[in-house]
Formats: structure tokens, sequence, C-alpha cells
């Protein structure tokens, strides 16, 4: 391991005058040293999750009583979009940090989520998801005090290297969901290298196995649950919120690739009769259409960041056309994020030339990763929800994802 990775990071956790933005900010110029080979190779981003682990951001929305920092929604977002701006597959596992933390905090008891607060702010424990409702194939077994967790559970992102899981399973004799933070270490938990997809490639999204895993009855995330109050069903919610975050980051990281090749190396068209591209008034109306696209973007998912603040802060007194709202912008705010980063991450090459597509510079990747990510949640669907609103005044049916 390369030490002077870890006196990088002690130096952003002990300059205590930066923001979490500006941490963020240096983070990322390290990550960018090293983001294009990186994606090629895929795998565990090990040493760029430990300056996570050091830099004190995975404390970032623990409230300061119980050690963290008591940052907003809102404050936590823009990290995750900073982040995202240079390395997508970072973001991911830190805003599912993040997400996770949201988890306990909204299934479990105060007992419970208070004390796996304080030790991940004390601790600096990454968590990792191993959740995914759609996979039934992992079973739970009942036994007098304590729960047998057995079978495979797919799309567990950010698992390897983390210190607890979100894992859930099906109850054998009823067929219901069970939820539990566990910790990755216990005898029986496999965790498995095997993510190979096209983009995302370090979220080590891949498989977990559960082998005859001892589950305690505090480890249960079931008082409230999921999905059994307005503030509860905030969750998916928030998962949405951040994966628009990520979009946009995406979108403003392409944005800034594209403009530095094409101010710096991209030739004019032999046809233009121009000195420059910079010139070139095909390439200015691209630009013009990138720049519309994400300040709307910008101005639309920070709303819904706001009003899941807003949301959040009334806790069990939220109403259900209160978290209604919510929805519905977050919903919005996802398909321009999703709409404006397709179109940038592919449109990107008609205003940077032939050479940009020079599989050194993995360009591609802006797209790569965005498309892997949006096909997890189709759009249509999420229309589809708007629509239902916009026309009928109903809002989305509250579910794990919307």
């Amino acid at each position: 391991m390369d030490l002077s990775i870890f006196s990088i990071s002690a130096k952003f956790l002990h300059e205590t005058s930066k923001t979490p933005l500006e941490i963020a900010h240096d983070l990322s110029a390290e990550f960018a040293k090293t983001v294009a080979e990186r994606d090629y190779l895929g795998g565990t981003p090990k040493a760029e999750r430990d300056m996570l682990r050091e830099s004190g951001l995975l404390s970032l929305t623990i409230p300061k009583e119980y050690g963290g920092q008591g940052a907003s929604w809102h404050e936590t977002l823009l990290v995750i979009r900073e982040i995202a701006k240079t390395d997508s597959s970072l973001a991911h596992l830190f805003g599912f940090q993040h997400l996770m933390l949201a988890t306990v905090r909204l299934f479990s008891k105060p007992e419970q989520w208070q004390r796996w607060y304080e030790q991940t702010a004390e601790l600096s424990w990454f968590w990792g998801n191993a959740l995914n409702p759609l996979d039934d194939r992992t079973i739970s077994k009942s036994f007098n005090g304590w729960h047998e967790f057995s079978g495979k559970k797919s799309f567990c992102s950010g698992a390897i290297d983390s210190e607890m899981l979100i894992a859930s399973a099906i109850k054998q004799k009823n067929g219901k969901l069970v939820i539990a933070a566990i910790p990755t270490s216990r005898t029986g938990v496999c965790v498995l290298g095997d993510w190979a997809n096209i983009g995302q490639r370090q979220t080590d999204s891949g498989s977990v196995n559960f082998e005859k895993v001892r589950v305690e009855e505090n480890e249960l995330l079931n008082d409230p649950g999921p999905l059994s109050t307005p503030f509860s069903c905030l969750r998916p919610l928030v998962a949405q919120l951040i994966l628009t975050n990520i979009y946009l980051g995406i979108a403003e990281g392409a944005f800034a690739d594209a403009k530095q090749y094409t101010l710096k190396e991209a030739k004019p068209w032999h046809t233009a009769n121009i000195a420059s591209t910079s010139q070139d008034p095909y390439i200015l109306g691209h630009y013009g259409d990138f720049f519309v696209g994400i300040e709307a973007t910008k101005a639309l998912t920070d709303l819904a960041a706001h009003r899941l603040d807003e949301a959040w802060q009334k806790d069990s007194n939220l109403t259900e056309n209160e978290r209604g709202r919510v929805a519905t912008c977050i919903s919005a705010a996802k398909v321009m994020a999703t709409r404006t980063g397709l179109d940038i991450t592919s449109r990107m090459f008609e205003v940077t030339g032939s050479r940009a597509t020079h599989a050194g510079l993995r360009l591609d990747r802006h797209w790569r990763n965005l498309r892997t990510h949006t096909l997890h949640d189709p759009l249509d669907y999420k229309i589809k929800e708007l629509g239902e609103w916009a026309l009928n005044n109903r809002f989305p049916e509250p579910t794990f994802y919307s």
C-alpha cells in the first residue's frame, strides 16, 4: 500500500477549516490522476476508499451528537456530485454509504441506529449494500431469538472492503421481506468479486453469498421497518436523489473534459475556414445546448434536495401528501439528469472530434457509467408516474424504487 495516500488523506482530515465540499474537491483532484487507468482495470478502488475513510466524510450525514458532522442532505448531495464529476464509481460508493445510514435511521429503533451511528463515526466504517429486494434468492429461517440467512444476492454495491452490510432476505414462513444490518466479516458471508459490467467498473456491484449466516434479533430493521410510515418511505427518495446527483456529476464531468479537449486539442474542420474550434458555429451550438441542460438540471436537482431536507426535518410528522410532493420533484430531477447526461456524454464527441476516441483517454467512460446506471430504473416508468401526477393528481405509490 502506498503510504503517501494516507498522509494526503490525513491532511484533508486535519485541515478542519475546510468545508466538506472543499475536501471533496481535493479528493477528486487526487482521484483524477488515476481515474482512466482504474476504469480500465476495474476491481476494488481500495486506496481511494481508504482516502474517503481518512477524510472524515463517511460520517457526513451523522448528527453531531453521535460524532458526525450533521450535514444536511443538500450539503451531502453536493459532495456526492463533486466526486461524480471526476469518478462516478467512487461517488456511487460514497453516496450509498449515506443511503445505508439513512436506511438504519428510517427502519430501526433509536437504540439501534444511534449505536451504529456512533460506531461509524468513531471507527470510520464503510457500509455496503446487499439489500436488492427484487432478488429473492436469499431465505431467512427463524429460530429461538435469532435468524439464519442463506442464499445469494446480486447488485451489492460497495460490499467489498466494507465493515457493515445492509442485507435482505425473504422469510421462509410467510414470504415477507426482512432487512438486517450485519458485520461484513461475519461467518458465512462471502463477498464475490464478480462485477464486470461496461460501466461503474469500480463499484464492486457484484454478488454476496450467505451460507447459514446468523442474524440476531437486534440486528433486524423491523421497527418501524420499510414503507411503514411516510417518513420511512423517504428511503427510496434518498436513493433516487443520490443517483440523480451522480448523473448530474457525470454530465458536468463530461462537459469539463469535452471543453478542455475542444480548446486544447481539437482541430477545426478543414472546410470551416476558421483558426480555432472555439469559433466553429456548430460547436458553439452544441455547447449552448449542453449549458442549458446542465443549468436546468442543477436548478431542479437542488430544489429537490431542499424539499428532501424539509421532509427529513418533519420526521414522524411527515404526511403522505408531503412525501408525495417530494417524490414528484425528485422524479422530475432524475428524468432531467438522465436525459441531459446521456445527451452530453454521447454528443461530447461531436465537439471533440475523432482523436478524442483514443482508447487511452477513456472519455467514453462517462457514457458507459451513466448508461449502466440509468438502465436500473427505466425512464419510461418514471415518466408515466409523473404523468399520473400531472394529469390525475395521483402521487407515485411508495416502493423501494420510487
